[in-house]
């Protein structure tokens, strides 16, 4: 046996998952309430003619943009009835804000959420981007079916026993991996980014 390798009974397991191997909801009761926040993103890339009708408000369907960004954030909050295991959290804030970028060909969608509770809300970040980048795809496959989304991943989770994650950007790659400058007066969720 290899030395190296940490005894079976002390490794790490799957939360939803008991050791008969049935799916659990995991028990937070005895989790301290703390304010959490999470970061999600995906990219959606589009033939320059595509994106240029999305800029240009020129879709069929309507507004792209705009029709995106709230199906995010309506996702966002119905999580729990999409992903069977997840808790039902009361979310104090969603912002879902998708930028056209040119030169990376498509759109950056960028979803953060925020509760203050027993449980993470990084599940409500990626299914408002997941969403929301769906629905790109939804509004514009009449005009480009080989839309791809991309890079869909979690940028960051703060609060909680484990405190904050952050993904290292300069170890990625992919379409998704420059975030574009986040300048004061932005929103982002759970607070208004200042100057200074």
């Amino acid at each position: 046996m290899d030395r190296g390798l940490t005894p079976r009974a002390e490794r790490r397991r799957l939360t939803h998952v008991d050791r008969s191997g049935r799916p659990r909801m995991v028990d937070v009761s005895a989790k301290p309430s703390t304010a959490r926040r999470a970061v999600a993103e995906a990219f959606v890339a589009l033939s320059p003619d595509t994106l240029s009708l999305v800029i240009d408000g020129g879709a069929a369907k309507g507004d792209v943009l705009g029709v995106a960004e709230l199906a995010g954030v309506m996702g966002g909050k119905r999580t729990s009835e999409l992903i069977p295991l997840c808790h039902p959290i009361g979310l104090t804030d969603l912002v879902v804000a998708i930028t056209p970028d040119r030169a990376a060909g498509g759109l950056r969608i960028r979803a953060e959420a925020a509760t203050t509770g027993p449980t993470g809300v990084e599940m409500e970040a990626l299914t408002a981007a997941s969403v929301a980048a769906l629905t790109v795809y939804d509004m514009v496959k009449g005009i480009e079916r080989g839309v791809e989304i991309q890079s869909l991943r979690l940028v960051l989770k703060s609060g909680g026993k484990s405190g904050e994650w952050r993904r290292d950007t300069h170890a990625t790659s992919g379409a998704a991996g420059s975030q574009p400058a986040r300048r004061p007066g932005d929103r982002t969720a759970g607070r208004i980014r200042r100057k200074g």
